[in-house]
């Protein structure tokens, strides 16, 4: 069997939400007798640069992407998503883990590296009880679209027109029906016990993470005169008000979606929760890939020279 990476490559390897760059040490097939961790197929020994040895790991294939202009955007795009998390964030330093693509959120000031990578080991090395990691089967059509919404907004001066038919709840409710209908095809467990459960977490998740988490700073006037509108302003009538997921739509629930293991992991889901959650939305993710053509913008608006002068003030 041909690997797809080999020894001493140069790689972009995921680890939890964000992606890193990392050097193939190893590379092996694993099957039945000799695999290191119950999992088989293609394994490969990473490390991470920057990082101390002792977080070199072996990695399934599904984790590593090809060292890329493509996949280095990504890198960004996903690093200055968690930068802008982290800004907004009431306990963490402003503008940290900016650069490089070794970010993490939420890991607070004090010992450790200035990009947070060190800080990230002291603290995970002094938990004596590690959280369920959930981790996302992001398909290579979204990957794609997250790097064209990051460049479309922070690159271009763009921004989504709102508000977006079909909107988040839509999608998810389109979602809901999908499952309900594949039976015991979509491999899922108790969909009709389980299934209005997450459709709701997820609404909640969307509604209470966006402006906090899901938002480029370009994007916070427009935020603002979208709550004017529909949630705050004088002629919303009271009871009337919106929830930005009837507002927003598919460019900014993917945002979310791959936000999501960060999220789950600061909240205190247990890991059969987290194990049940993850394979609903790595079905969403599908989803999502299927109706690409009707969920996403293939154009986003221009913004006005006056909106860009707001948005840098």
């Amino acid at each position: 069997m041909s690997l797809s990476y080999s020894v001493g490559e140069r790689v972009l390897c995921y680890h939890g939400p964000l992606i890193y760059e990392a050097k193939v040490l190893k590379a092996e097939v694993w099957d039945e007798s000799n695999t290191k961790t119950s999992a088989v197929g293609p394994h490969f020994f990473v490390h991470y640069k920057g990082w101390k040895q002792t977080w070199d790991e072996w990695v399934s294939i599904t984790r590593l992407l090809k060292y890329d202009e493509t996949n280095v955007a990504l890198q960004k795009a996903l690093t200055n998503q968690a930068s802008a998390a982290a800004a907004s964030s009431s306990g963490t330093s402003k503008g940290k883990g900016a650069s490089g693509g070794t970010s993490t959120i939420g890991t607070g000031s004090g010992r450790g590296r200035k990009d947070g990578r060190g800080t990230k080991r002291g603290r995970e090395e002094d938990d004596t009880h590690r959280k369920p990691e959930m981790k996302l089967n992001v398909p290579e059509a979204l990957k794609v679209q997250l790097v064209d919404d990051w460049e479309a907004v922070t690159k271009n001066n763009q921004l989504v027109p709102l508000p977006r038919n079909p909107n988040v709840l839509d999608i998810l409710l389109e979602f809901k029906d999908h499952v309900l209908k594949m039976g015991k095809q979509a491999n899922l467990r108790d969909p009709e016990l389980i299934l209005p459960t997450i459709i709701s977490g997820l609404q909640v998740y969307f509604d209470r993470s966006l402006g906090a988490n899901l938002l480029y700073r370009f994007e916070r006037p427009q935020y603002a005169e979208i709550r004017k509108t529909y949630v705050t302003g004088p002629k919303v009538v009271v009871g009337q008000e919106k929830e930005m997921s009837a507002i927003y739509g598919a460019e900014h629930l993917l945002r979310m979606l791959v936000s999501l293991p960060q999220m789950v992991a600061s909240s205190t889901m247990d890991a059969e929760s987290v194990s049940l959650v993850k394979d609903y939305v790595n079905e969403l993710l599908v989803f999502l890939v299927s109706e690409r053509g009707r969920f996403f913008l293939t154009e986003y608006e221009s913004s006005s020279l006056q909106y860009q002068n707001i948005s840098r003030s």
